[in-house]
């Protein structure tokens, strides 16, 4: 089912579509950057925090032979949403959407259950300006029902010894997802710097870190969104 004020986008990925809000959610460049970013096993089983319209889970299964993916999105609305994206993909039985807490994924699915976890995070901390606690966008947005602190933490308890975590977050934030993974001992292991176009400064970073991997970071050359004509060059494909 597609209600009024959604429409479907075909994602040039295998036929595969995806539902999406015509006036608030839809996904960014920076989920498309990150499922590019990952690297996974033949047969990995994958987790995906702050889900949203279940966008990550579907490119990734779209490219990479996995067993199954689990995704987890807080906001009723946006999880139905993510439902019924997997539904019009026929990919309900392989990726299976929960209306949850990611801090419950430990109970939901147990210690140890996961080869990778992956998360697009709110990007802006609590201590980012006034926002409204129930509006979907601000959710996504801003650090209201999960901290960075809550995110690594809580895929720590999932991820199965030298599980990968990969995450995209704004590059101003380095620092705090650099510390915060080896909080809890996941290495950080892979670094790319997102870039606008040349000669703009940074505004995402990719990381993929190792659960109790050991120190050794591989910075990954630069990526443009753009090229020098101004023509977007960070496709699905």
């Amino acid at each position: 089912m597609v209600y009024d004020y959604e429409k479907v986008e075909d994602l040039g990925l295998k036929g595969y579509k995806i539902i999406q809000n015509k006036d608030g959610f839809c996904f960014g460049s920076d989920a498309v950057l990150l499922s590019r970013f990952v690297k996974l096993k033949k047969g990995a089983r994958v987790l995906d925090m702050c889900t949203g319209t279940g966008i990550i889970p579907v490119l990734l299964w779209g490219m990479c032979e996995l067993s199954g993916i689990d995704a987890v999105e807080i906001v009723p609305e946006v999880s139905d949403m993510a439902k019924r994206t997997m539904e019009l993909n026929s990919l309900q039985d392989k990726i299976r959407v929960h209306n949850e807490d990611l801090k419950n994924c430990k109970k939901l699915f147990g210690t140890h259950s996961f080869d990778a976890v992956t998360c697009n995070p709110p990007y802006m901390n609590a201590g980012g300006g006034l926002v409204n606690p129930k509006d979907k966008l601000a959710i996504a947005r801003h650090e209201i029902c999960c901290s960075l602190d809550d995110v690594v933490r809580c895929a720590k308890e999932v991820l199965k010894p030298c599980g990968k975590l990969f995450m995209v977050h704004r590059a101003d934030r380095l620092c705090d997802v650099i510390t915060t993974f080896r909080k809890y001992k996941i290495e950080p292991k892979r670094l790319a710097v997102v870039y606008s176009s040349e000669g703009k400064s940074a505004n995402l970073i990719l990381v993929e870190g190792a659960e109790g991997g050991k120190p050794q970071l591989k910075l990954e050359p630069a990526v443009f969104m753009y090229d020098k004509d101004g023509n977007y060059i960070q496709s699905l494909k």
